[in-house]
This record gives C-alpha cells, structure tokens and sequence, in this order.
C-alpha cells in the first residue's frame, strides 16, 4: 500500500482535489485488506464497522494528512486484539493515525458532548466491515448534530474566534495557515457543518466556498508534496516551488490567488456568523442617519429611493457612519452600492476629502468597513491607484501583512495617535498613502511621491497640505533608518533630518506615522529600543528646527559617568543589564571586534553599540543584545571577554566551528540575499567618515566586519546594528589611528576590499 501511496503522492499530473481522492482510494483499498486479514474467522463481522472521518472521510486526504479512523461495534469482546491488528500495519507505514473505539451508544453520547466527535463524523463514510452499522452510526451522529444545532454553532463559533486570534487571516498575512487561518480551509468545513445545523447561507455562497476549497486544497497538497511533512503555513521560501507546482506563474500570482479567496472566504463566513450574534442596538424601528440612510435591526440600510448612481460619495458617508456605529452594512444595501457607484470625478465632489478623512479617523474599527467595500470593488472607484496594492505580497518576513491591509493597518494606528499631532487629517492621509507605490515597479517611494501629485490634485486638497503628505511619504522611513542607523549625538545627522522635515508640524507627523507604520509591519519593527531612539531623535531635531544651536544638544548618552569612573581605574571591567554589557579594557587595535566575537560565540544577537576611547589609553564599549533563549546568564560571557581580549582564547577557531555547527536559519524571504555591499557617506558626519555594510546574516558577521576594519588600523566610533530579516544593515563612524577622517578613495577602497573579503566564502 505505502508503494501506491507514494506513487499517488509523486504522480504530479494529479493535483488538488483529484490528488486528494486518489490518494483516500488507494488509502482504502489498502485498510480494507488490513482490516479484513484483522477480521479473519471472526464470527461477528455484521457488529463491526471501520469509518473514515474528518478530512479522510470528506475524501480530501492530502498527501501528509492524518489517517482519522473510528472502530465501532456491537458488544465484540475481542475488539481490542481486532483493533491493535489494524492500527499496527497503519503505524508500521510510519503514518499519522487518529483512531478510536467506541460502541455505538458510546459514539451517539460522544457526537452529543464533545463538538470534535461531532463535526469529525459530519464526514464520514463507512470503508469497511458492516456497511448497515457504519451508516446506522453516521446518520445517528447527522442527527445529534442537528438536534443541538444552535447549541453547537454557539461553541463552533467560539472555537473559531480562538483560532482566529491564533492563526490570523489567509488573506492578508505573508506567511498564510491555509488550514486554520481565517478564509481558509477550515472555515469552509465549519461552514458546511454551520449550514447542516440550519445556519443559511445562500447558493451562491456555498458555490463560492466550493471554489475555493478545490483551490486551498490544490495548493495545500503542493505544499505539502514539496515539503514533505504536514505543513500548513505557507512559509515565504516554500512559496515560489508551490507556485510551480500549483501551475501559477510565480509566488506573487500564487499567493494573489490565495489571498483573494481567503477575503471571499473570510466574507462569506463573516456575514454567516453574524446570524449568531444580532446587534445590541437591534431594533425594527428604522433611525435616520443621514438622507437616505437608516440603522435597521443594528445594520447599516440605503432607502430604496436613493439614487446611488446620482451620488458618488454616498458610500464613504455610509462607510463613515458604519465604522462609527461600529455596525455592519447590510448586504442588501452593500450589494445595491457594487451594482450602481459611480467611479469618482476628476476632481472629487467638494467636501469628499473630508469624507474620506472621517472614515479614516474611526481607526481599527474601519478596518471592517473598508474590506466591506473592497469586496465589492468600491475602493477602485474611488482610488484607481488602489487595484494594484490589493491583496499585493510584500516578499520578507519583516512585513507581516499584504501591502492593502497594511496601509489600513498603519492609518488604525496613527487614527490612535492623533492627539500628538495638530493636524489629524493629514496624518491620516499621509498614512493610507505612504506605501501606495508599492503596486508599481520601480522605488515605492519615489513612485509613491508621483502617484500623490495625482492623487491630491484629484482630492481637491490645498497646496500647502500635498506637500505636507507629499514630505510624509518621501520621508516615511527617514526617522527609522536615521535612529537605527546613525550616530545621534553627531551634529551632521540633526542638520540633516532638520532640513528635510523644515517644520516642527511635519516633524510631529512623521514621528507619529513611524511609529504607526512600524507597528502595521511587524512584532520585529517596533520596539522599546527603537522607540527611546526615534524619541531622542525627534527631541533633539526638534531643538535645532526650532532655532536652537546644534550644538547644545551634542551630549552623548555613552560614556556616562559611571562608565568613565571605570575607564579611570585602568583595568578590565564590565557592566551588565538584562539587554545590554558595557566592556572597559586598555585600548587596544581589535577590542570592538573581539567583544562582538564573544557575543556571537554565545549566540546572542547585536542591535547596537557605541565604542569610546579616551587620552590615557582606555576604552570602552556598550553592546546592547537580544537571546534567543531567553534571560542572558552574563557569568560565562564576561569570563570569555577577559580571555579574549588578553589573547587567551582563540576566537576565531572557535567562531568557525560555531558557525559550522549551527543549524541553518530558515529563509525569511522569498527574494535571494544581496551580495556583501559597502558604502561611504563624507556628509553624515562632522567628525568621523560613515561606513555601512549590507551582508547575508551569519554567525559572527559583525566580528568579521569590525576585525577587518581594525586590521587596516582604524577606530570605531560608533556602531549601530540593524537586522532586517535575512540581512544585516551595520553602520560605523570610523576614524583613522590620528583621530581623522578618511578622505583617500584608495584608502576606502581597501577598507572595502577587506570587509568584503572577510565575507565570502574564502576566509571562512
């Protein structure tokens, strides 16, 4: 049997449901001979039935799927040696089993307690033994299922919320669970088991639902085919091989495909369970909203008598209105708003922007609406630059979302941030566009500036606020990138962020739109650290907008006094926090690399560091860290340093044979990594020479990086270390050994030379 399991499995010319059926026929034929060798001589065969249930018994059995049986019989004594001789062979094919025995009282008392009992016999089907019992058993299970009908939808309906807050939605995350996730295949089944408890849903629903389980199953079979294991998360590297598989042009037509019945699914399955759970302001009493538009029975209604087509921006004051009553449009009403909106002038209707501006501003609880009204295509009529961002894949693990539900995502955020900022409207604004180029080829930002010019015209907006949003969108990551990146106490990098921002007003905007957008990305874009260093940031470019001297605000948060008390004791010493050690030692060429090689060597992962020496020929240096593992135990770390840095400890053998040993990361993105780059800005610092490295992440890069700056006898500054999925962005204010900058292009040549040398593949 397992040789025609596999030969279904490897037979490529069989995919999606066809794949499924095959491979559940052949499944049979093989448990129906094992249960019959089983059963051999048994005088009661008419009391024992064996039954496929859940995905087995829907015959949509993929290729790492779960064998789930149940054994039922009547009163057979010996049923226990009967049932060992069937789950034995099924192990010894080393596949997954999920079996039981039970009676068929014992099966009905089940189907009436347990809700996974339940649903898993709703597809069923008898594949051996007493075909008369199996189905006597099954239409019991159907019809315990439809007397505690509304019992079960209730508890369904919660297990699913679960596991939305678990799993997320197949249409919008990156990295999608095709079983689980919200618009995927389990919620499909559990609409199929909703209807069969009386929930309605409509023909062309169920249709719809039809489609796209052939689909996520034709898909989940590749997956699972190129994997070869029960994988359900549709992980980025994993996307482009199931793409080829699943006969897409590439991951991004794949993964548009996946997304767009996910949002069909996730609808369809939205409106089925509000069914469940009626407004608490229902009532039948129609409650004028506005002209032409009523709250009925706590949904959203458009009077028969309005003129859709005569009012173009009707639908975002209907929008505005949902999202503030936090109140579903209904369906009908939604439907009439697809068939009859107009595609909006050029320029808008006067007073449409605001329009706009007022659903924008409900926050998360726009989110709903506005998916509401892509779902019927209302969003392109109103934007045409919008088509191109929907349901658009963005091709790394440090997004979380597709590019549309990220920019709803990022104006949720800021809408909760207004009160920082004197111009609500326009933060707002600067957030549903900000990566609006990003459905076009070329650079999002510079074609996210073009598409604005357009865009704001067409709104109607004064000039003075399309440059405003325009600043927003051209600037979006310059706070980000600049504290991460950049030496914050050098008064180049003030001078430089001041001159592009000019006003405090935008200054406040963009500050917010960076926090707002970092949250909308991902749990790795955004953090307490990041967040002290935009803060500093926007504190001290603010000073210098403002008119103040920029040099006022030069202090160095390192070395503090602490740190230069140590430096004045001549010795080696260490400071430790939970995140974060200070190293103190004589000065030597190569201390900064040695810390960082220590570092690596315990696994731990760099995200900034500041380094300073002083005359008397002592120097310091402040690592800030994360584990993997969890809280650093700093003891075997410190002992490490103190050998390292007395050359007592071979470094870089050792490094070697942690990085020969380590398990390989997973790809965190479906685009290859960029070969090693280096780069030289003359004008981001006053006082030193800037120097950033783009390289693959592995083990000890930044011992490798910083080694090779030192071998050509230079001092590092200033550091900061920037992770970003599979590559590392590391930036160095560095100073030649008489405290200069360099300024010879053959000298940074060979700098470059070095670095990129100790990268490859050849010092390894």
């Amino acid at each position: 049997m397992t040789m025609r399991r596999s030969e279904v499995i490897g037979d490529l010319s069989l995919r999606g449901l066809e794949a499924c059926h095959a491979l559940s026929d052949v499944t049979d034929e093989w448990l129906l001979s094992v249960f019959n060798e089983a059963t051999a001589g048994e005088k009661k065969l008419n009391d024992i039935a064996l039954i496929a249930v859940g995905g087995y018994g829907r015959r949509e059995l993929a290729p790492e799927s779960d064998l789930d049986v149940l054994l039922v019989h009547r009163g057979v004594k010996n049923i226990g040696e009967i049932a060992s001789k069937i789950w034995y062979p099924v192990w010894d094919a080393k596949l997954k089993l999920g079996h039981s025995v039970r009676t068929p009282k014992e099966t009905v008392q089940m189907c009436a307690s347990d809700l996974d009992t339940a649903t898993a016999l709703l597809a069923s089907r008898v594949i051996a033994g007493s075909a008369e019992l199996g189905q006597e058993v099954i239409d019991q299970a159907a019809a315990s299922w439809k007397k505690r009908g509304r019992e079960w939808l209730v508890e369904l309906h919660a297990r699913i919320l679960e596991r939305y807050a678990k799993d997320g939605e197949v249409a919008f995350l990156l990295e999608p669970n095709l079983k689980e996730g919200l618009g995927g295949l389990r919620d499909i089944h559990a609409l199929h088991w909703a209807v069969l408890a009386g929930l309605n849903l409509s023909f062309a629903d169920r249709t719809l639902l039809e489609r796209a389980n052939e689909v996520l199953l034709d898909v989940r079979v590749s997956l699972h085919r190129h994997a070869g294991r029960p994988n359900e998360i549709l992980r980025l590297e994993d996307q482009a091989p199931v793409a080829q598989m699943s006969g897409y042009e590439s991951d991004d037509a794949l993964m548009a495909a996946v997304a767009e019945l996910g949002r069909r699914v996730a609808w369809i399955a939205d409106e089925a369970w509000a069914q469940l759970d009626p407004p608490r302001n229902r009532s039948d009493v129609p409650q004028a909203l506005a002209p032409g538009v009523v709250l009925l029975n706590g949904e959203i209604h458009i009077e028969e008598s309005v003129e859709i087509a005569d009012d173009p921006t009707l639908l975002l004051r209907v929008a505005a209105v949902a999202a503030r009553l936090k109140a579903r449009i209904h369906r009908d009403s939604l439907d009439r708003l697809g068939d009859s909106s107009p595609v909006w002038p050029d320029p808008w209707p006067a007073g449409a922007s605001d329009d706009l501006v007022a659903l924008l501003l409900e926050g998360e609880a726009a989110i709903p609406v506005l998916e509401s009204l892509d779902q019927r295509n209302l969003l392109v009529r109103v934007l045409p630059e919008w088509a191109p961002v929907r349901s658009k894949p963005q091709r790394n693990a440090f997004h979380r979302y597709t590019v549309d539900r990220h920019l709803w995502q990022t104006v949720a955020n800021a809408a909760a941030l207004v009160e920082r900022v004197v111009r609500p409207d326009l933060l707002v604004l600067g957030a549903l566009f900000h990566d609006i180029g990003k459905g076009y080829p070329g650079d999002h930002t510079e074609v996210g500036v073009e598409k604005f010019a357009v865009i704001g015209a067409r709104m109607g907006l004064p000039e003075a606020d399309q440059s405003i949003i325009t600043t927003l969108i051209q600037q979006h990551l310059l706070l980000a990138d600049t504290a991460t990146r950049r030496d914050l106490s050098d008064d180049a990098t003030l001078t430089m962020v001041a001159e592009k921002l000019k006003s405090t007003v935008v200054l406040d905007l963009l500050h917010a739109l960076t926090e707002a957008d970092s949250l909308a990305t991902g749990p790795s874009a955004w953090s307490e650290w990041k967040a002290e260093l935009v803060a500093l940031l926007v504190d001290r470019v603010r000073h210098v907008i403002g008119g103040g001297d920029v040099q006022e605000v030069m202090w160095r948060l390192f070395p503090d006094a602490e740190v230069l008390e140590l430096m004045g004791t001549g010795a080696f010493a260490t400071r430790t926090e939970p995140d974060r050690i200070t190293v103190v030692s004589p000065d030597q060429p190569g201390t900064f690399s040695k810390v960082a090689g220590v570092l690596a060597l315990q696994g731990l992962d760099v995200l900034g560091a500041e380094a300073h020496s002083d005359e008397q020929g002592m120097a310091a240096s402040e690592f800030r860290v994360t584990s993997p593992h969890g809280d650093i135990d700093w003891a075997p770390i410190t002992k490490n340093l103190e050998l390292a840095l007395s050359g007592r400890l071979a470094l870089g053998s050792r490094l070697a044979d942690r990085a020969a040993n380590a398990r390989p990361r997973r790809a965190t993105s479906a685009e290859k990594p960029m070969p090693p780059s280096v780069r030289f800005d003359d004008a981001a610092s006053s006082n030193a020479t800037f120097l950033e490295v783009r390289a693959p992440d592995m083990v000890g890069v930044l011992h490798r990086i910083t080694k090779a700056i030192a071998d050509l006898g230079l001092d590092i500054r200033h550091a900061r270390v920037l992770t970003l999925g599979h590559e590392v962005v590391d930036s160095f204010y560095v100073r030649q050994s008489d405290g200069e900058r360099i300024t010879d292009q053959s000298y940074k040549d060979e700098i470059s030379r070095a670095v990129l040398y100790a990268l490859s593949e050849n010092s390894r």
